[in-house]
């Protein structure tokens, strides 16, 4: 029962952070294998099912506001899908405790980008005569690259696709649209391959759970993402992620 609960409240405080501002979703691979003692397929299996509704529910709402390039997405998402697969089978053959160092480098590089990562307007890559969006091999690495490290790091997508699409050109509404959009497409192949190797029936109850939760917390923080300081939100959760990282990598606690 305890299990139980403390999954929902994870679900519900990391899906009203990703509804509010698009991160925080690399949180919970973190919170299942440092905080609940899961093994690391365990805590990514559940992680990535969490990361397809969130991913399914953000982009939707993007889109209905105009901040979503389905186009240029699926292009980026045909990448990812065959980038997931790899980064599973490559999680699967690393030692667990590789697998747990690389799950902490990423969550304290995610939480360092989000600090020094500046929401203004993009650089124009078009005066240069560059534009992703029309550059199909670009596009399908891109994806693929990021697909595979995501899917054998645990990051949900946003936090490491988004400002790389910004670099590249991106508004970053739109980034962050496609971004989500993105994770649903690495989320399937990922989740796909590490619950293969769990025990479905043991974790079921868990799994609902933290589906039903997160789902509710991603709704009612895009609820409420106009009424929050985006700024402050996500120097918060930078903040928190780089001290939690550097922790668990140094040994502290």
């Amino acid at each position: 029962m305890g299990i139980w609960l403390m999954t929902a409240a994870a679900n519900l405080v990391v899906g009203a952070l990703v509804g509010l501002c698009g991160v925080a979703g690399f949180l919970l691979p973190m919170f299942y294998t440092a905080g609940l003692g899961m093994s690391v397929t365990e805590g990514l299996a559940l992680s990535f099912a969490a990361f397809i509704i969130s991913g399914a529910l953000d982009s939707w709402n993007y889109k209905k506001a105009g901040n979503l390039d389905v186009k240029f997405g699926l292009k980026l998402s045909i990448g990812s899908l065959i980038g997931a697969i790899l980064g599973v089978k490559l999680n699967l053959i690393i030692p667990e405790e590789q697998v747990k160092v690389i799950l902490y480098l990423v969550v304290l590089l995610s939480g360092i980008s989000i600090l020094v990562r500046k929401d203004g307007k993009p650089e124009d890559k078009k005066k240069k005569g560059f534009s992703i969006e029309r550059n199909l091999p670009v596009t399908l690495l891109l994806g693929a690259v990021t697909g595979a490290i995501c899917s054998m790091s645990g990051a949900g997508g946003p936090v490491l696709v988004m400002p790389l699409l910004v670099v590249m050109g991106i508004s970053v509404r739109t980034a962050v649209g496609v971004a989500l959009f993105n994770s649903v497409f690495i989320g399937i192949p990922a989740v796909t391959g590490y619950l293969a190797q769990c025990d479905i029936k043991k974790l079921l109850p868990v799994l609902l759970i933290a589906l039903l939760t997160h789902g509710v917390g991603v709704y009612f923080g895009s609820k409420n993402a106009s009424r929050i300081n985006q700024k402050l939100l996500k120097t918060g959760i930078a903040v928190f992620s780089v001290g939690i990282a550097v922790c668990k990598l140094t040994g502290i606690f």
